[in-house]
């Protein structure tokens, strides 16, 4: 069996460090940051132990269940009826089912229809092959019109990815649409789900599985670089000590592989230099009363910048309401450099539009959260964008979130590419 060293204690790093482990390798899981769990990893939230950044499950999530499965804690899954709403004109209005959608006031009856229907279809697309050149603007246009783009869509993208709105992949955004659209009860109900205890119980259960195994996990760890000899790893450096290796696998941001596998020949750096990456401020919200009885509303109107809210207490227990308020944008925007006070004082005004009886003294606690490479921008053809996961440097496997694609992040991906890579270990 062979030395591994996984980089990133993330899902996709601890599904692998798992699933290695679980091989009969000898595994070493090294982490920058002090807890496990990378973007699904918990806080203490005033005594709510909630995730840093928001989490769902979809009835689709096979991997996660099928992990749950083998880690004895299949009974912790929980499903829960949830809606969506749309924030416009003044009011919030119900969406995600065929009456909602026939009752929207902002959309005359042939877009509705031609919503409707190619939503409909894309829940039963066996893949996204067919529009996998054109944008995502392209795609809604040329499928529910302009209209409804220019209404339901235009602003949400602008407020994601700014100047880049208009270079986002069809098959990304369709296939969330997907994902959503098949996790539901029935055609006028969709159902979400959340493990019990959020994702830190799943987390947690990973840790002890892989300690049982043998495998060692070291945080506060940060890798500086991937060591290698005649074409092949032969260890990582991280926290100022080598950790020998016979293969490496890296869960790292790809903007972050140049530097961190100096040896990488120079046309491997320029395509993972190429991949651009969006940052996000998240802020997490404890407020005394609920702002909707939606899970997800999006937010189309000009007067309110941000593009939705998260009422992540409408999907799992909190006791007080908790709402997340994603800022998503390239860090090269002004706004990157506010300061967590203006995000927190224009967020609660946002939400005072969106349901004027909440004022400031309904914040009892605020929480900002920062990452740099939170979003792949992933625009038409980006599959032939990706290097492949197996490098030129032998034992080394590389990817991050973009290689989900069409799949946006989530677990459940992170949990199939990090088994996948950890069986492909010779």
């Amino acid at each position: 069996m062979s030395r591994i060293v996984v980089i990133g204690a993330g899902p996709m790093g601890l599904a692998a460090a798992h699933r290695a482990a679980s091989l009969g390798h000898e595994v070493d899981l090294i982490e920058a940051g002090d807890r496990a769990g990378g973007m699904a990893a918990h806080f203490d939230f005033g005594g709510v132990s909630i995730e840093r950044f928001y989490h769902f499950v979809c009835k689709t999530d096979a991997p996660t269940f099928a992990l749950m499965d083998e880690l004895g804690i299949a009974d912790r899954m929980r499903w829960v009826p949830t809606s969506m709403g749309y924030f416009m004109g003044g009011k919030v209005h119900p969406w995600g089912d065929p009456i909602s959608l026939l009752t929207f006031p902002h959309l005359d009856l042939v877009s509705k229809i031609r919503t409707g229907l190619q939503m409909f279809w894309t829940t039963k697309r066996p893949t996204m092959d067919g529009i996998e050149s054109l944008t995502a603007r392209q795609w809604i246009e040329g499928g529910s019109g302009r209209t409804v783009y220019e209404r339901l869509w235009k602003r949400l993208m602008e407020l994601k990815f700014y100047e880049l709105a208009d270079e986002v992949s069809a098959s990304w955004i369709a296939t969330r649409v997907k994902r959503i659209g098949n996790s539901r009860r029935s055609i006028f109900q969709e159902q979400l789900g959340y493990v019990d205890g959020g994702s830190e119980t799943l987390v947690a259960v990973l840790v002890e599985a892989i300690a049982a195994r043998g495998g060692r996990i070291h945080l506060s760890t940060p890798a500086t670089r991937v060591e290698t000899a005649e074409g092949r790893v032969t260890g990582v450096t991280a926290g100022g000590r080598l950790f020998p290796a016979d293969a490496v696998i890296s869960t790292v941001p790809t903007p972050l592989v140049s530097r961190l596998v100096p040896d990488m020949p120079e046309d491997w750096k320029a395509r993972y230099d190429a991949i651009r990456n969006i940052g996000v401020v998240c802020l997490i919200l404890k407020l005394k009363r609920p702002v909707t009885r939606h899970f997800w509303v999006n937010i189309v109107d000009d007067a309110i910048p941000i593009p939705g809210i998260i009422e992540f207490s409408n999907l799992r227990p909190t006791g007080d309401t908790i709402v997340y308020v994603p800022y998503y944008m390239p860090v090269t925007q002004p706004k990157w450099g506010w300061s967590d006070e203006a995000f927190i004082a224009e967020a609660m005004a946002a939400i005072a539009r969106v349901n004027p009886a909440i004022g400031p003294q309904d914040l009892i606690d605020a929480k900002v959260g920062r990452l740099t490479h939170a979003q792949p921008v992933c625009e038409p053809n980006f599959r032939d964008k990706l290097p492949p996961i197996e490098t030129p440097i032998g034992g080394l496997q590389v990817a991050d979130t973009c290689y989900y694609y069409p799949e946006d992040r989530g677990v459940a991906e992170s949990i199939r590419f990090g088994r996948m890579m950890a069986e492909r270990v010779a």
